[in-house]
């Protein structure tokens, strides 16, 4: 497969990926956990957890969705598949195993040990 073909697939698979996040995005800002009703308190207490569950999962689910969006404009502009630290290419197993990556192995590594 070229490389053109490569990058083709990679752009449907991520547009797909981030069309999914997208629905699901929505449908999680939408929906409702509980009624309206009075709740006794652990009641209460688990509407509060699945809040919260739900908050992380929105905040977790945002952050690939812009991971994406960032690998596609990447890919127009022709910068994909480089290390936006050290500027070395991410390795073709890498990027076929995380398409969105936007650091090499050795830097995401350093990156996760700052964090």
């Amino acid at each position: 497969m070229s490389i053109k073909q490569d990058l083709n697939k990679i752009r449907a698979d991520l547009i797909e990926r981030r069309n999914e996040l997208n629905e699901h995005l929505y449908k999680l800002s939408t929906e409702k956990i509980s009624d309206d009703q009075v709740q006794d308190p652990g009641d209460q207490a688990l509407t509060s957890t699945m809040e919260n569950l739900r908050s992380s999962l929105q905040d977790t689910e945002l952050e690939e969705f812009k991971r994406i969006q960032q690998a596609l404009q990447k890919i127009d502009d022709g910068t994909y598949g480089i290390c936006i630290d050290c500027g070395s290419d991410i390795s073709e197993k890498r990027l076929k195993s995380y398409p969105n990556a936007a650091r090499c192995l050795v830097c995401q590594e350093a990156f996760e040990d700052k964090r």
